[in-house]
């Protein structure tokens, strides 16, 4: 009796390194990232990255899409979770096997989301320091959360993004708000107070990172929150400095720090703070 043929997704099995489940993982978590962010994280010529996306898009692993730019020539590729992609997903997490159709939708809705500039950049902060850690073995990032992740496990936070970072020893928490400058400055230092909730509830102390788009809203981000008392820490910086350096300003402080150098307290061991097990030991 002959063999039947194997699943068109099996069959591409043998052609998935592990960088490319790394990949996979993250974009289905993080939903797009730019060829120079992959490029960061994952190869050293950016030829052999360009050769490998192609590579990725033509198996049906990927899914790409990219604008027109503003003078002529056109925007980076963005890359997403191509249809055989979401189906690995899938069946990595035993979640129910999608659709052509719904994988051809969760594209288009993805690349005309009016928030898709502010989700890429959410997602180039926690790239470099992801690129850092590639040239300083001594960092790590041990947590990168979305969105969507950090309220789910924190509930009442609604940060853009959350993550811990390790180096030379020292674990830091810290939340980011990266600002595009289309909210009011007021409408930012107002996120404070879900933030001073988790204090008071679990013993979460993590900076909050204002990442913003220039130093001049930087300064006026300052003026704001010198009069304002409460118990959460806030630095800022900007879209041009690398996060990993020392490039942070804390409120009131006069000289700019490095993230492991912010202050941070990852809370008590009760069930309402996912930082801790169910035998109370810290998890990264």
């Amino acid at each position: 009796m002959p063999q039947s043929r194997p699943d068109g997704l099996l069959a591409i099995y043998p052609h998935i390194t592990s960088r490319d489940r790394q990949l996979l993982q993250l974009l289905d978590d993080h939903h797009v990232l730019t060829t120079d962010q992959i490029h960061q994280m994952f190869f050293l010529a950016r030829r052999t990255c360009q050769i490998r996306l192609g590579e990725l898009y033509g198996l049906g692993l990927l899914d790409r899409f990219r604008f027109a730019r503003v003078g002529g020539g056109s925007q980076p590729w963005h890359w997403t979770l191509g249809h055989n992609g979401h189906r690995f997903q899938a069946a990595a997490h035993e979640r129910p096997e999608p659709t052509a159709r719904s994988s051809r939708q969760t594209v288009q809705r993805l690349s005309a989301n009016p928030n898709l500039t502010h989700l890429v950049t959410v997602n180039e902060f926690f790239v470099r320091l992801w690129a850092y850690t590639r040239r300083h073995p001594e960092a790590r990032l041990n947590r990168w959360w979305s969105e969507s992740t950090t309220t789910k496990q924190f509930r009442t936070i609604t940060a853009d993004g959350h993550g811990l970072w390790s180096i030379a020893g020292t674990t830091v928490g810290f939340w980011l708000e990266a600002d595009t400058g289309t909210e009011p400055l007021g409408k930012l230092v107002a996120k404070l107070d879900r933030y001073a909730d988790l204090i008071r509830r679990v013993g979460v102390r993590y900076p909050v990172l204002f990442w913003l788009g220039s130093a001049q809203r930087e300064e006026h981000l300052h003026r704001l929150l010198r009069g304002r008392r409460g118990d959460v820490a806030v630095a800022t910086a900007t879209h041009e400095t690398s996060p990993a350096e020392a490039m942070w300003l804390p409120v009131g402080a006069t000289g700019r720090v490095g993230l492991a150098e912010l202050p941070t307290d990852h809370g008590q061991p009760v069930a309402d703070n996912p930082n801790f097990d169910d035998d109370g030991v810290f998890v990264l």
